[in-house]
């Protein structure tokens, strides 16, 4: 395959990805309400011709190519409860709701790479699934839902690769990591409850927020103390909410936090040690805690080989000189699902303007990526689906 013309195809229609983006971008859904991005990408498929079917009431699975095997790409379409802030003349109109997480970028460089891959189907050495998939940025998370629904049957996906746009490189840099590559994300939920008295007399009360104090500061010892300091973690408490007036102790103090990870055994540990510690806490003192946490995303942990052949695509395409080693991150996403059924590569594609040192980051109102990256994001994501198809089983 000739990296270059594809290359040069997609920069040929740089100016639909963009447009594409951009419409997406002024017309943002929250997770699981992406009703009407999913027509739009809907009507794109229709447009060159590509089958496709709805799984999880709006996500869209579209398959291009015939024959035994099959690659999976996949872009998450839903954006965030976030009041844009950029000044953009493409800004979102919808009150509270923005593509702060670049979303918009993924739809549409999925939609350039199906218009590549469709010119080239007869090329093709198998199917290519292309997953529009919603829900990425809510528990339990989209990826979830649609592999129950069966996305990764009819064909079976030899592997799946995916991206993400990242402000912290500049633009048209990409970066691989093989192994842990993002972490498990858990919603931590505690509910504290002692006994309200006046402020004046508390032998009368048990003080739920001198619990939860000591509990936000003992709960640190489960991570320094309890783990392995070989293994990456973070427990965060990020919210706090009880009492109303100066001079009275509330009954109930409520305590929001997360729990992140590279390992799945440790995760489960500390979700076990939480629990019996906040509990055990508050009981000392005569109160009651219920902790209830909601599992969020595995560990996100990339196959070596899927990153290997992805990242000798990458280099063939734009160089060595611009493809670089990623430093996992303690996010969350719910790509790990993919990974934990078949061989999955997700990268990162460095989105900030070469003029700038700083690009505001991920979910932040002021997120901006540079568009020059969008027609790079198509033609690697084309390239690999070629390349694996086009080679001997790698896996």
């Amino acid at each position: 395959m000739n990296q270059t013309s594809i290359l040069s195809q997609a920069e040929s229609i740089s100016g639909e990805i963009i447009a594409n983006r951009r419409h997406l971008h002024r017309n943002p859904e929250l997770s699981f309400v992406e009703f009407n991005t999913s027509v739009f990408i809907q009507n794109a498929l229709r447009e060159i011709d590509i089958p496709f079917t709805i799984m999880g009431t709006t996500g869209v699975i579209a398959l291009i190519g015939a024959g035994e095997r099959c690659v999976a790409l996949r872009a998450d379409i839903d954006a965030l409860p976030i009041d844009e802030e950029t000044g953009l003349d493409f800004a979102s109109t919808n009150p509270g709701v923005m593509h702060a997480c670049g979303h918009d970028a993924h739809t549409a460089m999925l939609l350039g790479a199906a218009k590549i891959l469709k010119t080239r189907e007869a090329e093709l050495g198998g199917v290519v699934k292309l997953i529009f998939q919603p829900g990425e940025e809510k528990v339990p998370g989209g990826a979830s839902i649609l592999i129950k629904e069966g996305v990764l049957s009819n064909p079976i996906p030899e592997a799946i690769f995916g991206q993400h746009v990242y402000p912290d490189t500049p633009v048209g840099e990409i970066s691989f990591v093989s192994g842990p590559m993002m972490a498990s994300a858990d919603e931590l939920y505690w509910t504290i409850t002692g006994k309200g008295c006046h402020a004046a007399q508390p032998h009368q009360g048990i003080d739920p927020i001198m619990i939860a104090a000591e509990m936000i500061v003992h709960l640190q010892s489960i991570v320094t103390k309890m783990r392995n300091p070989l293994k990456p973690g973070v427990l965060a408490i990020t919210s706090i909410h009880a009492g109303s007036v100066t001079n009275i102790v509330p009954d109930v103090v409520e305590l929001k936090g997360t729990l992140r990870s590279f390992d799945n055994e440790w995760r489960h540990e500390a979700l076990a040690h939480i629990k019996h510690h906040s509990e055990s806490l508050a009981a000392m003192y005569g109160a009651v805690c219920e902790f209830k946490p909601l599992l969020g995303y595995p560990p996100l942990i990339n196959n070596a080989t899927a990153v290997e052949f992805a990242r000798k695509t990458a280099e063939t395409i734009f160089g060595a000189e611009v493809v670089s080693d990623f430093e996992p991150k303690m996010w969350g996403e719910d790509f790990a699902f993919y990974a934990q059924k078949i061989p999955a590569c997700f990268w990162v594609m460095g989105v900030r303007p070469r003029d700038l040192s700083y690009l505001p980051g991920l979910h932040n109102a002021k997120f901006t990526p540079d568009e020059e990256s969008f027609a790079k994001g198509s033609a690697l994501l084309a390239s690999v689906a070629i390349d694996w198809l086009s080679n001997p089983k790698p896996l």
